[in-house]
């Protein structure tokens, strides 16, 4: 059944994905307006979280923050099917490097670096990454496609540039057997999702809002001595994008705990503050607001 849905579905995709992407826009702006008028996918969700995020603001602005994220995100859907087939030329003209120089400086102490960020702008086409910087190797989770066939080849469109691809369940193992083996790596980590109450070690405040923290990208950074690195990607234009890397500490264990997850936070809130609109709001970050735990007095 696996290959028989593969079959029906991936021709359909792959075509799409050869088109120009002035025609990818075109149908963007269908989706969106399909979207917003008729079937409303995750307005609602959409609205509450930046009700909650931007108190300070009318809702007129709410609405055109929400109008602005809906048509970055069917902009955000064809560019991602984009990625199939697009180009190392087309890529390259898409996303530019502000700072790659800092990475490039970065990576001569020999560590590994955690390269952090966050759902925002397309960190889709980050996979481009690796050819503007040939060593160390790339590393970069994704989440398991119960369809084997279509697992295969979302892995080999998201590798094909150079970077090497595991599931998320596999991270630890992978990132430990290259620690053991001194074998460097950037390994590309998203960390801005909401975790599982029971597998919350910290509560902290995102966007004025106690929520629980993932603190993954921390541990292993300190686990395995790696230098911690922010990157930020920027809209700059339909179809155009920046990326600019911070260095937060080549030192983590000089951290107290959550001190690096803390930053983390800092940068994130100023990413979304200056563009609100390319954050992926359609995601319930904080559906665990009301679960913070009481501590004993």
């Amino acid at each position: 059944m696996h290959l028989i849905v593969f079959s029906l579905i991936y021709p359909f995709i792959w075509l799409i994905s050869k088109l120009p992407m002035k025609i990818l826009y075109i149908i963007s702006d269908g989706l969106y307006l399909l979207n917003y008028y008729i079937i409303g996918y995750r307005k609602k969700v959409v609205l509450e979280n930046l009700h909650l995020a931007f108190p300070e603001k009318s809702e007129k602005e709410i609405i055109k923050i929400s109008k602005g994220f809906l048509k970055h995100l069917t902009d955000f859907i064809v560019e991602s099917i984009k990625t199939f087939t697009i180009s190392e030329k087309e890529i390259s003209k898409r996303i530019k490097y502000k700072n790659i120089d800092l990475l490039k400086e970065v990576a001569k102490n020999g560590k590994s670096i955690s390269l952090v960020g966050i759902h925002q702008a397309n960190w889709e086409w980050l996979t481009g990454l690796p050819l503007q910087i040939k060593k160390p190797d790339f590393y970069a989770a994704y989440t398991k496609v119960q369809n084997k066939h279509f697992e295969k080849v979302i892995k080999m469109s998201r590798s094909k540039f150079g970077g090497t691809l595991y599931r998320t369940s596999d991270t630890i193992r992978n990132l430990h057997r290259n620690f053991v083996n001194k074998k460097q790596g950037i390994y590309i980590l998203l960390s801005d999702q909401s975790p599982q109450i029971k597998n919350t070690h910290y509560w902290a405040e995102f966007m004025g809002i106690k929520v629980p923290i993932h603190t993954g990208a921390e541990t292993l950074a300190k686990r395995y001595d790696m230098s911690f690195v922010y990157w930020t990607t920027r809209k700059i234009k339909r179809g155009y994008y920046e990326v600019e890397f911070e260095l937060i500490t080549e030192n983590p264990k000089e951290y107290k705990n959550y001190e690096l997850t803390d930053k983390f936070i800092e940068i994130t809130e100023r990413n979304i503050r200056n563009q609100p609109e390319v954050y992926l709001w359609s995601h319930k970050r904080f559906k665990h607001r009301n679960k913070v735990p009481i501590l004993p007095s």
